[in-house]
């Protein structure tokens, strides 16, 4: 199925497979665009049109989009719903361009690497939170990016542990469970 794609559909799928948790936002010119899966979604939960883009199959591939320059409230709305969106840009000047444009991943934002003023609370902090489980105990690491706030912290119990969850209320969150291996 794949080869018969246009080539820009192509680099798309390419990118995406990539970046296959994200919603990926591909740029066309004064448009970010979503196709297939990720069109299907973004315009359910952002009220937006669905409509088709000839892709080199039979049929359309499902398609919507937003312009480049509102981009960053869409994101927010997504984001907000906890959805992970991957901002694919134009590296080159397309009237300059031989061939396909250049295209690439320069930003992905998620939850807790929310940056723009509509998402970010001045009352309130917006931090990720990293545990490292190993040897019957939790490490710990607590970061506000918009702030620069970092705190280290180790608890021995699980109810230490969800203690320290909800006292930060991390809006991004990863564990890494280790078996621990002594020296």
């Amino acid at each position: 199925m794949k080869e018969q794609l246009s080539p820009m559909m192509q680099q798309y799928l390419k990118t995406k497979e990539e970046y296959p948790d994200c919603i990926l936002f591909y740029r066309l010119g004064d448009f970010y665009e979503m196709f297939f899966e990720d069109a299907k979604l973004v315009s359910k939960e952002l009220e937006l049109t669905l409509t088709g883009k000839e892709c080199g199959l039979k049929e359309r591939a499902p398609m919507c989009g937003v312009p480049f320059h509102a981009a960053d409230t869409y994101v927010d709305r997504l984001v907000k719903n906890g959805h992970k969106v991957a901002i694919a840009e134009q590296m080159e000047d397309p009237k300059l361009a031989k061939g396909l444009v250049k295209r690439e991943v320069i930003r992905i934002t998620t939850p807790g690497t929310v940056l723009t003023g509509q998402s970010v609370s001045e009352e309130s902090n917006n931090y990720i939170m990293c545990i490292f489980y190993a040897g019957g105990g939790y490490g710990l690491s607590i970061c506000d990016v918009t702030t620069g706030e970092f705190y280290l912290s180790e608890v021995k119990s699980n109810a230490e542990l969800v203690d320290e969850i909800y006292k930060f209320h991390p809006s991004g969150l990863s564990c890494v469970i280790l078996r621990y291996i002594p020296f």
